[in-house]
């Protein structure tokens, strides 16, 4: 399957043309967020969130650009906004040249935020629940779990790239659960 003919497949919402495209564009962005990272979980978050982006705006890719060159882009951006985030959690207080001192600002969950964080979890346990087992039990291992791609894919017999494509659907329908509850 070529390239372009995989993107105009894809822009029909074929699910073989995003396999194509996950599996031909994935070793590229994962290296690009690895180099700008330095951390292979970060890469392989920024990288599902990448194509899961892309593939959602597939509408909007414009054949004039490489399909590759496009999805650096979205990772590039994806990857400032988390930058962005994690910067406001410090805030720099130094004046006039003075040392730098630092504020952390303190996060912690109040008890409200805590039975608010408890509700949320039981509501999302149940959505969870309104998925395909196969689904439910990727969401499991990679969130509850908390195992790297390749245990997963050892867990069940698959291969990872499988497994990516298995993760980003399940977290698509999951998205779909929720925002329709």
């Amino acid at each position: 399957m070529e390239i372009e003919d995989a993107i105009k497949k894809a822009k029909k919402n074929d699910q073989i043309a995003f396999n194509f495209l996950l599996d031909t564009f994935w070793n590229d962005v994962y290296a690009f967020q690895l180099k700008r990272t330095q951390n292979e979980n970060d890469s392989e978050d920024i990288t599902i969130q990448t194509f899961s982006k892309a593939f959602d705006k597939i509408d909007t890719y414009n054949e004039d650009y490489k399909f590759k060159t496009w999805l650096i882009t979205i990772s590039k951006n994806i990857h400032i906004d988390l930058v962005r985030k994690q910067k406001k959690t410090i805030k720099n207080t130094s004046k006039d040249g003075e040392d730098n001192y630092f504020d952390i600002v303190d996060n912690s969950p109040t008890p409200e935020d805590r039975i608010i964080t408890e509700q949320n979890l039981a509501k999302l346990l149940r959505d969870i629940k309104k998925l395909k087992p196969h689904y439910q039990k990727v969401i499991n291992l990679r969130y509850f779990q908390e195992l790297s791609y390749k245990e997963i894919s050892e867990e069940l017999k698959e291969p990872i790239n499988n497994v990516k494509v298995k993760l980003l659907r399940a977290k698509k329908l999951l998205a779909a659960i929720i925002t329709k509850t």
